[in-house]
């Protein structure tokens, strides 16, 4: 997937996760702002890279503004960035994304 033009998925509630997305030209520059990013961070950071590798996301800045969302919640967010970011926020099989480990 291709990430095309910047966009925000998510909201700064509690348990919620506030995600931008947006073109870059070198690899991924993934930068993460959490409430619990001293207790979890590298398992963020894990989340994050797992669900840009399931979307073949090669190339884009990340931001991550982290309420204390579950995995989950963190997936779906950088999904709904991710397709709107690459063009195609129309249509998308949205039960047919599942989470492969």
């Amino acid at each position: 997937m291709v990430i095309s033009k910047s966009a925000i998925s998510g909201t700064l509630e509690s348990c919620d996760a506030l995600v931008t997305i947006e073109p870059c030209e070198t690899g991924l520059d993934i930068q993460i702002e959490s409430v619990v990013l001293s207790r979890f961070g590298s398992h963020i950071l894990s989340v994050v890279r797992e669900t840009l590798a399931q979307l073949h996301i090669e190339s884009a800045r990340v931001l991550i503004h982290d309420k204390g969302a579950l995995d989950c919640t963190l997936r779906a967010r950088l999904q709904s960035a991710a397709y709107r970011a690459s063009g195609h926020a129309e249509n998308i099989p949205w039960e047919a994304l599942k989470w492969q480990k």
